[in-house]
């Protein structure tokens, strides 16, 4: 049916009413078709790739808001691809956040396995932020970690890797320490990202360089992005990147309305929740942690995620197909 609602949850009302606690109201950004030229350097997504994403705080927040996943389903043309975001708030290339009561190097093992487990095409990595604090004093033991965590997932997955830098700290004023001092440092850390990927002839998603004209991108501390900072990033992000289909052939992004915008973005948000909670459940200690001598035979139960984040990924594909007269025709190679 053309043009219907993302009901992919009167499959269940339950988790209907839990989508409805989870997700927000935003204003959305229209889609805007823009050709690309093509490079061998160049970051390519396409309709046939599925993508893991992993990164800290910033990477994370996409689970609650879809700004990016969003701008990054609508250009390829009424197609879809799968995104799974691995995103850990505060987390580093030692993995220091994923090890929760265990060594960061347990976390950094559960990492590798679900990252193989989740059968990617590409990876996107989207660390040096809370890296660059350490300064240049730190900087040999970051890219020296960054290349082993690139080489362990690309020997553990056979997936290409993008490399995704940090944005700049946003100057802040009043109640909240001003962190953009700190660009200078994190400058180092680029760079050094940069000439990573080049030794890895692995393309480059460059968020820190700024774009001429631009206004610094609205943030709430300098440090965290509020919606309208969240918009212009996922923008300037998918105009680094290539879209092709199965074929290969370059395709153009949907011009959606802003009610359509944001209609795709709540209903990848609430599976963006399903996919969350399947693989970082609240109750972790009893399922699968040092307590699950307690509660762990509940932990069949987590797996019943996967046929709901399967429905909201089918309704989301229909939903884009559905809208696929508003694209232009494809670009020429």
């Amino acid at each position: 049916m053309p043009n219907a609602p993302i009901y992919f949850w009167r499959t269940s009302a339950g988790v209907l009413a839990f989508l409805s606690m989870v997700v927000f109201l935003a204003q959305a950004s229209v889609a805007v078709a823009a050709e690309a030229p093509v490079s061998s350097q160049q970051a390519t997504l396409s309709s046939t790739d599925r993508l893991v994403w992993i990164g800290p705080t910033w990477v994370e927040q996409d689970v609650r808001t879809g700004a990016m996943e969003a701008e990054l389903q609508s250009r390829l043309g009424g197609e879809t691809f799968v995104l799974r975001n691995l995103g850990w708030s505060g987390d580093t290339v030692w993995a220091e956040s994923r090890g929760i009561f265990d060594p960061p190097a347990a976390g950094y093992s559960r990492m590798l396995e679900l990252a193989k487990e989740l059968k990617p095409t590409t990876i996107w990595l989207s660390y040096g932020a809370n890296e660059s604090w350490a300064g240049p004093a730190g900087l040999e033991k970051f890219v020296s970690q960054y290349k082993k965590l690139a080489h362990d997932l690309t020997s553990s997955t056979g997936a290409r890797i993008v490399f995704v830098t940090p944005f700049a700290f946003v100057h802040s004023r009043g109640q909240y320490r001003d962190p953009s001092s700190q660009n200078g440092n994190m400058a180092l850390y680029v760079e050094a990202i940069r000439k990573l990927a080049a030794e890895q002839q692995a393309p480059v998603i460059d968020l820190f360089a700024e774009v001429k004209g631009e206004p610094p991108l609205e943030s709430m501390n300098g440090i965290h992005l509020e919606p309208e900072g969240e918009r212009r990033l996922a923008r300037r992000l998918v105009d680094q990147i290539q879209f092709v289909n199965a074929e290969g052939q370059a395709l153009k992004g949907l011009k959606l309305t802003q009610a359509e915008q944001e209609e795709l973005r709540r209903a990848i948000v609430a599976k963006n929740t399903l996919f969350f909670h399947r693989w970082r459940p609240q109750n972790v200690t009893y399922l699968t942690g040092f307590r699950k001598h307690e509660q762990g035979n509940n932990a069949v139960e987590i797996a019943q995620f996967d046929p709901l984040v399967d429905e909201a990924e089918k309704a989301i594909a229909a939903w884009l197909k559905s809208h696929q007269s508003k694209t232009t025709s494809p670009a020429t190679n």
